[in-house]
């Protein structure tokens, strides 16, 4: 599974709780975080492992931060090999976190089963869910962080997101994309 979504919208906290959920179900998860490099120093944070502390510590989960080193599209220029070695290595479930920073940020689509675009409550408006781009390869549409004060606005954007995908080219005969 690829997820990409904006900075904030809580990609690291959903694939701990997404992946603990799996480990409890008995299925080994490699997690392929994928995090920018600075522009001046090449350096990166590397911080998503610390973000998913529990799940770090989880023996039937790996998690791997990989730096961009000035790779566009979200990912890194080896992140379909790792994703191959993961599954050589016995992880039945492979989820890569990319960088997530735009409309662009979707290479990753094309390496995995299924691309979820992960958003915050207020995260535009219809004209946002239209722009060809990420929107138009999201095999899943997930509204984040739809709870107390919250609820409402993920609601209405949730609506927008399902009438602008009505408008875009059915890319498979047999999914339509969710939201």
């Amino acid at each position: 599974l690829g997820l990409s979504g904006p900075p904030g919208a809580g990609k690291s906290t959903f694939i701990e709780c997404f992946g603990k959920m799996l480990t409890e179900r008995k299925h080994k998860v490699s997690v392929l975080a994928v995090d920018p490099s600075s522009s001046t120093s090449g350096g990166s944070l590397l911080g998503d492992k610390t973000r998913m502390t529990e799940l770090s510590r989880d023996m039937n989960a790996y998690i791997r931060p990989s730096p961009t080193r000035g790779t566009l599209g979200g990912v890194t220029r080896t992140t379909n090999e790792a994703i191959l070695l993961c599954e050589g290595g016995g992880y039945d479930v492979v989820l890569v976190e990319t960088v997530g920073v735009g409309q662009s940020e979707f290479a990753v689509a094309d390496m995995v089963d299924m691309f979820i675009l992960l958003l915050p409550p207020a995260g535009g408006d219809e004209l946002q869910g239209i722009k060809r781009g990420i929107i138009e390869v999201a095999d899943l549409v997930a509204i984040n962080k739809a709870d107390g004060d919250l609820v409402v606005p993920a609601r209405r954007i949730q609506a927008e997101y399902v009438s602008a995908m009505k408008l875009l080219r059915k890319r498979s005969k047999v999914w339509r994309p969710k939201v």
